[in-house]
């Protein structure tokens, strides 16, 4: 699962009170959702050309006006700053709803080599189950806003089916994310269906 890249760690918000540090937290924070993984730095120009539209983008993901369910992605910056008044500027700064990993921290350096992050800007977008879904997803946040989250939304759907809405109870079927949508559009079917049933009786 993605959310277990930062089992055991510490993740900071913008409010300096306010630390996800235990398990229920970190997987409330970022379970059953698309993973951003932010590689950026404050010193970097290209990382500050690219940041307007990352704040644009989370800001159009994140609105329920624009979304249908806004809870379906969680960002965490892995800050590649040059010391920690930088990285505390950078996260005191950061949109709500973002989360960082605390200056200094490996995971940081791993999760760079593991993703073959060369540079900053990067953007590695993770299914729920721990997927990659765009290795550097700089080029389409900047080419398309908000628009490729469909796409990585319906990816992460065929990959993983843990992106569900929890089960009623033990015997009912799972139900996707759009089975309200589809209930909604095909109601008047049903509807026939059952008044069909019910005249052959």
């Amino acid at each position: 699962m993605a959310w277990t890249l930062f089992s055991g760690r510490s993740l900071l918000t913008r409010r300096p009170e306010v630390r996800l540090d235990t398990e229920r937290e970190l997987r409330r924070a970022l379970e059953n959702r698309v993973l951003l993984l932010l590689f950026s730095a404050r010193h970097c120009p290209r990382c500050r050309g690219f940041e307007p539209r990352l704040r644009r983008f989370w800001s159009r993901l994140t609105d329920p006006a624009h979304v249908e369910r806004p809870e379906q992605v969680s960002l965490v910056y892995l800050g590649m700053d040059r010391c920690e008044q930088e990285h505390r500027e950078y996260v005191r700064n950061m949109p709500r709803g973002w989360m960082a990993l605390p200056y200094g921290d490996e995971l940081a350096r791993e999760l760079q080599l593991r993703f073959g992050v060369s540079e900053p800007p990067a953007v590695v977008v993770l299914d729920p189950g721990g997927s990659v879904l765009a290795g550097n997803a700089v080029r389409e946040i900047r080419d398309s806003g908000a628009s490729c989250f469909r796409g990585w939304r319906d990816a992460a759907e065929l990959l993983d089916r843990n992106f569900q809405e929890a089960e009623e109870d033990e015997g009912s079927i799972r139900r996707s994310l759009t089975e309200p949508l589809r209930r909604l559009k095909y109601r008047l079917r049903d509807q026939e269906e059952e008044e069909e049933e019910e005249e052959g009786e």
